[in-house]
């Protein structure tokens, strides 16, 4: 499988965060065509009991590299990253990759 993650750093207003990430943002990425699953965690804090520096984590699954490239031409795809952009620009780092299975 291959997957988009979004990190996302602590906002200034958790409720207005979530209202938005949870009532429109997820909503809008659901969308996606070739979008095989969302899972999302929220930080509660590093191991050494400390708070952390990040929020919110979303893993977005898809088949392939190559359907994540297809998925990411269309209208849907486009509307979720103006969507992220507009609310957490300044907060979410991307990244990609390959889930890797070892013995």
């Amino acid at each position: 499988m291959f997957k988009m993650i979004a990190l996302y750093k602590q906002p200034k207003d958790k409720e207005q965060f979530d209202a938005h990430y949870y009532g429109t943002h997820v909503p809008l990425t659901e969308k996606i065509p070739g979008l095989r699953k969302i899972e999302v965690t929220k930080i509660t804090g590093t191991p050494m009991g400390t708070e952390s520096e990040y929020y919110l984590l979303c893993e977005m699954y898809y088949d392939s590299q190559e359907a994540f490239q297809e998925a990411m031409k269309t209208k849907e795809a486009k509307a979720s990253a103006k969507d992220v952009m507009s609310f957490a620009g300044d907060l979410v780092t991307f990244m990609v990759g390959e889930e890797v299975e070892h013995e």
